[in-house]
């Protein structure tokens, strides 16, 4: 007797394929055209946005942390609702350029036996020196405005410590030595691939630290509280 062959098998035409789980509602030809917020942004669409973002902070209208914010949330947007809303109180292109903050005169921060806390509210236009002899040097960069999207520091420890706080979603490029200290980096990488800010940092030192740390990293239980108290209202 001859035996048949068997034969592959054939997926049962009443029963529907199965979706990946993770996969959105797929919206209808009418609600697309119906919500034009809705279709789906294009990778140049995307970059467009953190070029007018860009823009915005040479004229003085976003800090250096709205700019990371916002450059992060531009690369992370999906329709083109997400890109409108993002940059939905600036003006459009060729508006004239607000007032920028004042230059930030005071370049050089020191601390020799003690401490030195400085909040850089102005606006950043060249490089940045911080110091540590024996004390705690802490600069905090969230709130400046960084024209070019670059900020250069020298930072150097001696037997002290110097802390730098930067934006989340910035990218650090860290250089320098140390001898019998410690130079750390805690932060949160940024979107692969995407035109993000960047601190770069010289960090010499000697038997004593130097710490660059993000919004995350620089208060994690108040970051924690208060996105708890915001989740509930």
């Amino acid at each position: 007797m001859s035996q048949s062959s068997p034969q592959p098998e054939r997926p049962c035409p009443s029963r529907p394929l199965e979706r990946r789980q993770d996969a959105g509602p797929v919206p209808s030809a009418a609600e697309a055209a119906g919500a034009p917020d809705a279709v789906r942004a294009s990778d140049d669409e995307r970059e467009a946005v953190v070029e007018r973002l860009r823009i915005a902070s040479v004229e003085g209208r976003l800090t250096f942390e709205e700019l990371t914010e916002r450059t992060e949330a531009a690369y992370a947007a999906v329709t083109r609702g997400d890109l409108e809303r993002i940059t939905a109180d600036l003006p459009g292109m060729g508006a004239p350029g607000a007032n920028p903050a004042p230059v930030q005169v005071k370049r050089k921060f020191t601390a020799v036996m003690g401490d030195c806390k400085e909040r850089i509210v102005g606006r950043i236009d060249g490089p940045l020196e911080a110091v540590s002899v024996m004390g705690d040097v802490v600069l905090d960069l969230r709130g400046a405005q960084v024209p070019t999207g670059e900020v250069h520091i020298s930072a150097t420890a001696v037997m002290g410590d110097v802390k730098i706080i930067v934006p989340d979603g910035v990218s650090i490029e860290l250089s320098g030595h140390n001898f019998l200290g410690d130079r750390r980096v805690a932060v949160r990488d940024p979107h692969p691939g995407a035109r993000v800010p960047v601190v770069r940092i010289t960090a010499n030192a000697v038997m004593g630290d130097i710490k660059i740390v993000d919004d995350e990293h620089h208060a994690p239980l108040r970051r924690a509280i208060t996105t708890w108290w915001n989740d509930r209202t």
